[in-house]
């Protein structure tokens, strides 16, 4: 499987000649949906989703997501299946697992939104804009390292918690390169301390896992 990292929190996964695209949202960049036979969306926010580009999708682009973006994407031409937490399906190729109900506390005064967590053919766990317990072990996980509803000690406690063999990291759409640094070194020490591969890849370059 390749993985690539596209803008802020959005992977494109490909395995013999089928893609899969995770969380295309509006800070992904261009061309984000090209080749994807199936999408993945996590939640409602537009760095998660961007509603006009799969309502502009082909019609043979499955998409599967929780009810709330159902909901605001609407009647259109790409077929669109509600997931929950426990449900499994394939599609594209992959097999895919939903894990997690809700979006992590962001502001005191807004309540969490549904939020729905991939894993993907027993190998990649992405839990979207949350820290959810995954109930299993993790080969690879899309680990958020920036949010306003995110502290760092939280991730490396995440890290420790889930213990990946590889952890990328994920949601660091929003820093600049001072930001970027503290995230290599966190990323950096955490995996010195579990001896894995913990890092972060940069828009547009790949990994191979298996």
């Amino acid at each position: 499987m390749k993985l690539t990292k596209l803008g802020h929190a959005c992977w494109r996964l490909e395995k013999n000649g089928r893609t899969l695209v995770i969380d295309p949202g509006s800070f992904s960049g261009e061309g984000i949906l090209d080749a994807a036979d199936a999408v993945l969306v996590t939640h409602e926010h537009f760095d998660h989703v961007d509603a006009s580009l799969l309502k502009n999708a082909s019609p043979d682009l499955e998409i599967f997501t929780c009810q709330a973006v159902a909901d605001q994407l609407g009647q259109i031409p790409a077929k669109v299946q509600v997931v929950d937490h426990g449900d499994a399906f394939d599609t594209a190729g992959f097999h895919v697992q939903a894990v997690g109900e809700w979006h992590a506390l962001n502001l005191p005064d807004v309540p969490p939104v549904q939020n729905v967590g991939f894993f993907v053919d027993d190998e990649v766990f992405y839990p979207g804009d949350a820290l959810t317990p995954p109930g299993r072990d993790v080969p690879t996980l899309l680990v958020p390292t920036n949010a306003p509803w995110l502290k760092g000690a939280e991730m490396i406690m995440y890290l420790r918690y889930v213990r990946p063999a590889r952890a990328y990291s994920t949601h660091d759409g929003l820093v600049n390169e001072i930001g970027a640094t503290l995230i290599d070194n966190w990323l950096g020490m955490e995996a010195d301390k579990q001896k894995a591969d913990f890092r972060r890849i940069p828009a547009g370059e790949s990994v191979d896992i298996s």
